[in-house]
């Protein structure tokens, strides 16, 4: 008997929508907790105005994070947070850090979000 995985798709979404949105939302807590700190970080790497940075990270990660687990409308925070992967990667690249211990989290949840944005939050979603 063969074992078919395909009908288990639904659950993998799933799956893949709470693990990803729950390492957003505990990386947006703490932006989000000290904005002064995270908008003078974004504004000492180059991301200016900072605090306007900081807003947007923090509150994307959270509510992002909670929609793609609650899956509300999940596409949308998908697409805006795999935006916010894709740069965050490709700034890791310029500054010259490597795949392990680097950028290998963001190209992660980049590959997470691509998915759910392509196929949908599956059917264990609230809309």
């Amino acid at each position: 008997m063969i074992f078919n995985l395909f009908t288990y798709t639904d659950w993998a979404l799933l799956a893949l929508r709470v693990a990803a949105g729950a390492i957003f939302i505990v990386h947006g807590l703490p932006k989000l907790k000290n904005l002064k700190g995270t908008a003078g970080w974004l504004t000492s790497e180059g991301f200016w105005p900072g605090m306007f940075w900081a807003l947007v990270l923090s509150v994307l990660e959270v509510a992002g994070g909670a929609a793609l687990i609650i899956g509300v409308y999940a596409q949308i925070p998908a697409i805006l947070l795999a935006i916010q992967m894709f740069v965050g990667t490709i700034w890791k690249i310029k500054k010259g850090m490597a795949l392990v211990n680097g950028y290998e989290i963001d190209l992660a949840l980049l590959g997470g979000a691509l998915v759910i944005m392509t196929l949908g939050p599956g059917a264990y979603a609230l809309l």
